[in-house]
């Protein structure tokens, strides 16, 4: 059976040299006589899997010193609880920004802990930085750069002032190069540009790692985890590797700078086509579309069921838009492969012509 191009969101496609790599070393890492999900996590085949990980992760993104890297589990989700847990610490207070769902799961999470405040709120675009209120007494101030479902991305990076900013970059990772120093707290759940679901990277600036609220469970301090390295309980070991694999992958094909080329050129192909059609549409404000999840509806809905049939059938699968938008969503995280995104364009013109 021949690969699919597999536009799901989330748990994505992985780069097929990963997968493959994954394989040759399933039942036996490098001479170990043992498979990477046999090993002891405090080994030191582990470690040292552990250790390159990081390294690569660190390069990649040029992380400062001054910032500690934490692989922990729970999902972006629970970050949404983690970050005003520990954060807050005398104040009272917090800032969000809502561009959409996961603003809006990351702000009522936040509303269990502290006073949110709501600095800016848009739909199908983002707001301006003259646009946001910010609060110079917030804790922190906390935004998600791309909605997933929505497809809207931020194009700048929001000043904070002197306040902490903190950003959910589940959708966005690695997609393109990024200044972490601009950043008190990034975090991102793995199962789009990263790896696979089950692991959570946390990019935290050490001067804000301290106590947290005193009710925080010891598995949500960030001192825990940081003074323990992650392994602090069991780490999702064999998603850390497959990590280690996707940035060593990263680093072997150019690096940040060559993933934002083909990332760029892979979402402009989709939108022009979007843009050219009376058949397809795009609601989100051109200044904000997103290069990672890109949603589109037919003129004509009662064809959408068939729209994704055919396309199964020309191996372009998982294109059915989140249940609360409906239409369909295409995401083209750093493995789809350009020749994925031109197989759904010429499937789509094709479509139009047999049915517009």
């Amino acid at each position: 059976m021949s690969r699919v191009y597999n536009f799901s969101a989330g748990p994505a496609m992985l780069p097929e040299q990963v997968l493959q790599q994954a394989r040759e070393e399933l039942l036996d890492w490098r001479g170990s006589g043992m498979s990477v999900m046999e090993m002891s996590h405090r080994g030191k085949e582990f470690m040292s899997i552990a250790a390159q990980a990081e390294m690569d992760l660190r390069a990649i993104l040029a992380i400062p010193d001054n910032y500690r890297v934490l692989f922990l589990q729970g999902g972006a989700s629970s970050q949404f609880a983690m970050v005003p847990l520990n954060l807050l610490g005398e104040k009272k207070g917090a800032d969000y920004i809502n561009t959409g769902s996961w603003s809006k799961k990351a702000i009522a999470e936040g509303k269990r802990y502290c006073e949110v405040s709501i600095a800016g709120s848009a739909e199908y675009r983002v707001p301006s930085q003259s646009d946001l209120q910010l609060n110079p007494d917030a804790a922190y101030l906390h935004y998600t750069p791309n909605e997933t479902i929505a497809g809207v991305e931020f194009s700048y990076i929001p000043d904070a002032g002197s306040v902490p900013l903190v950003a959910d970059m589940s959708s966005t990772i690695l997609s393109r190069p990024l200044d972490v120093s601009r950043f008190g707290v990034i975090y991102a759940g793995a199962q789009k540009n990263i790896g696979p679901a089950g692991l959570t990277v946390v990019i935290l600036r050490e001067d804000l790692i301290g106590e947290p609220l005193p009710a925080t469970p010891s598995m949500f301090s960030y001192q825990i985890h940081a003074d323990n390295d992650s392994m602090y309980n069991t780490p999702p070991t064999y998603g850390w590797y497959l990590a280690g694999l996707v940035f060593d992958w990263i680093k072997r094909n150019g690096g940040l700078e060559a993933m934002a080329r083909v990332n760029q050129r892979k979402a402009q192909k989709l939108y022009t086509a979007i843009d050219a059609s009376s058949f397809y549409s795009n609601p989100v404000d051109p200044a904000c579309r997103s290069w990672m999840n890109v949603p589109f509806t037919l003129a004509d809905a009662s064809l959408d069921a068939t729209f994704l049939a055919e396309a199964k059938e020309q191996g372009l699968v998982t294109l059915k838009g989140h249940r609360s938008v409906g239409g369909m969503r295409a995401s083209i995280y750093n493995a789809m492969p350009e020749e994925g995104v031109d197989a759904l364009v010429a499937f789509m013109a094709d479509f139009e012509k047999r049915y517009g």
